[in-house]
């Protein structure tokens, strides 16, 4: 049985990738840990905040994998912390892998950590409009005759 899709119309050509992206989003995990924002700074300008609270430094690692930001959370356990004795433990202190889709030319420009929220910052880039003509010739094709008609140009805009 072939699978329906979302650019399963011969209108959208070309966005195989786009679709594999969706599908991978949509697998990824629903954990809601650690909680983050993503708010636009400006035109060009993004920032994730994560609440990392317990983390530093040592224990965050953020990598680009391809089209992917991948923020990974991991505590070493501390000498002193195996001697305590909790009566109640609700500082969530486990490890965690959130991961971002980017989408193409998304720059990491750079982080910080602050009171327990890491901000990674990034930048799109502008959108240009391309123009391509492209020149179609009707001699070449199916191998027919171009019954005298003259070849001729036309100009496709990419908005």
């Amino acid at each position: 049985m072939a699978r329906m899709t979302l650019f399963n119309s011969p209108l959208l050509l070309g966005f195989d990738e786009v679709e594999r992206t969706l599908d991978r989003v949509a697998k990824m995990s629903s954990d809601g840990y650690p909680p983050y924002n993503i708010e636009q700074l400006d035109e060009d300008r993004l920032r994730i905040t994560l609440a990392v609270a317990g983390f530093s430094e040592d224990d965050l690692s953020i990598q680009r994998e391809g089209d992917q930001l991948v923020v990974v959370g991991r505590q070493m356990v501390d000498a002193n912390e195996q001697d305590r004795i909790f009566l109640h433990r609700g500082i969530a202190a486990r490890q965690f892998q959130r991961r971002f889709v980017l989408a193409d030319g998304i720059e990491i420009e750079g982080a910080s950590l602050t009171n327990g929220l890491l901000d990674i910052d990034l930048k799109r880039p502008k959108q240009e409009t391309r123009v391509q003509t492209i020149a179609i010739n009707a001699d070449k094709g199916r191998g027919k005759a171009n019954n005298g008609r003259k070849t001729r140009a036309l100009d496709v805009e990419d908005v």
